[in-house]
């Protein structure tokens, strides 16, 4: 999509300064839209004496008259003549306009867009005055507020100058809206925002008093009016309700002095949703906490297996239970770097490294020195594929010591390489040792370590494995020689990846 910085640099001559003017007055029309209940457009002059619509917003509070989106688009100054009225003359224009495909009568405001003093651009208001609503003290005071905006931004007033709070989280008009005067008390509250008084327990008529004399907090209220900028706030007014506020207020300059005539402060109960966060989060705790337990179970069943092995006398007994007692703490190794991490998934990388670690304390020795590195980075992956998948590269990475470098022959390095893209994770493991033997053939393979594997690999995984010897360029790739006649070996997982 483009955007206005975009249309800016290709079709006008405004400065970065002027083009981030507009950028803020677009991240704030949403609620000028709902004010005057119409389409607002904002359009630029351009080569050739013609004009562009740089943004476009429909308002949620009444119709539109355009279905579609003119962004990009430009029109004449003959068929627009309000456009070149307002720019030059700096002060708002209204007229009749003619909308094609719309009988009704319709009418445009151009309001010149000023950055300091000079008009940069036109914000038009189109609407029809028989699909409008019907006049109402809603709407009196809404277009009375908009008349207020307005003049701001002929004044270069608005959008506010700096780091104001960000309107994207912010509540609509439709949320509810109440409009303050420069004493902050109440002028007018909308439906919505009574019937939200209502829930915290206000059933009094709010006009006339301020907002702490009706008891809600009013914080965001004295801040705007202290700081002349808009101010965010969410804030719990009672046990059960919570509300988000913001507070615009209306200023004025006088004598190069900044005051406030008044505000209008949007706010939205938010209760039910910061429920439902509040049981995401206990419900994520509570998940974390099983990891966490699960995490500690298997390290009571990984002591009481290493118990037993002191009473064994048989060196395959022995051997067997190292192995399972190493299989078990890798899952708990799983467990336990979930039950540090918020959601569902863990990035692979904080599972490999300790991983490398743990492997390189069990199965190195002097007689033996091997070097573990991790290349790359597997990014997020459920749990549901971190535990298989780590259980499988321990026995990799096992399998690569045992086979590739025997005891007394010297050591080596072993290098797990992690590729992931959108659709598919690539992890391989290779060696610089004695490589496999002549006819070697995964699927034949009768060893427990390796059929764990392919087990894992083919059907929880739902993905293919390749054992085969490594050649010198895919050593040098990661920065091995082979040594004196080793080929080193290579080993390819590769795994699909799904997305919702």
């Amino acid at each position: 999509m483009t955007t206005i910085g975009e249309l800016s640099r290709q079709h006008t001559q405004l400065s970065k300064e002027q083009t981030t003017h507009l950028v803020n007055l677009v991240s704030e029309w949403g609620m000028l839209a709902d004010l005057c209940f119409a389409d607002l457009l904002l359009y630029v002059p351009v080569e050739g004496d013609n004009w562009m619509v740089l943004a476009q917003v429909r308002a949620a509070t009444g119709q539109t008259l355009y279905l579609a989106d003119w962004v990009g688009s430009t029109t004449s100054a003959d068929e627009q003549p309000l456009l070149g009225q307002a720019f030059s003359s700096g002060v708002p224009i209204e007229g009749e306009i003619f909308v094609q495909g719309v009988v009704e009568d319709c009418r445009m405001m151009a309001i010149p867009v000023k950055y300091e003093g000079e008009v940069i651009a036109v914000l038009t208001r189109e609407w029809s005055r028989r699909t409008g609503r019907q006049p109402g003290e809603l709407e009196r005071t809404y277009l009375e507020m908009f008349d207020k905006f307005a003049a701001m931004i002929v004044k270069g007033t608005f959008p506010f100058a700096g780091r104001v709070a960000d309107s994207s989280v912010a509540p609509r008009v439709g949320d509810g809206a109440i409009v303050l005067d420069a004493d902050s008390r109440v002028r007018y509250a909308s439906p919505n925002a009574t019937s939200a008084l209502h829930r915290v327990g206000i059933s009094a008529n709010a006009v006339g008093q301020t907002l702490a004399e009706l008891g809600v907090i009013d914080s965001s209220v004295r801040q705007a009016f202290e700081r002349f900028e808009p101010v965010v706030e969410e804030f719990e007014q009672t046990a059960d309700v919570t509300l988000l506020t913001r507070c615009i207020p209306i200023v004025d300059i006088v004598d190069e002095e900044s005051t406030v005539l008044g505000a209008v402060m949007l706010l939205r109960d938010v209760s039910e949703l910061r429920r439902r966060d509040r049981l995401i989060l206990s419900k994520d705790a509570t998940i974390r906490e099983i990891h966490h337990r699960v995490k500690n179970n298997l390290q009571t069943i990984s002591s009481l297996l290493r118990l037993q092995a002191r009473r064994l006398e048989s060196p395959e007994a022995k051997a067997a239970v190292a192995e399972s007692v190493r299989r078990i703490r890798t899952i708990a190794l799983v467990h336990e770097t979930l039950s540090r991490e918020p959601g569902d998934d863990v990035a692979f990388i904080e599972i490999v490294r300790p991983l490398l670690r743990l492997v390189e304390e069990s199965l190195q020795s002097p007689d033996r020195p091997v070097r573990f590195v991790v290349i790359g980075d597997g990014g997020r992956l459920p749990a549901t594929v971190v535990t298989p998948l780590s259980v499988v590269l321990t026995e990799l990475l096992q399998n690569a010591v045992d086979h590739g470098f025997p005891e007394g022959d010297g050591g080596g390095n072993v290098v797990v390489e992690l590729d992931v893209s959108d659709t598919e994770l690539r992890v391989s493991v290779i060696d610089d040792g004695r490589g496999i033997p002549d006819g070697f053939k995964l699927a034949d393979a009768t060893g427990l370590g390796l059929s764990i594997v392919r087990t894992l690999v083919t059907t929880e995984l739902a993905g293919s494995i390749e054992m085969r010897p490594a050649v010198a360029t895919e050593l040098a790739a990661v920065d091995l020689v082979p040594r004196d006649r080793n080929t080193g070996t290579v080993v390819t997982l590769r795994l699909p990846l799904e997305h919702d």
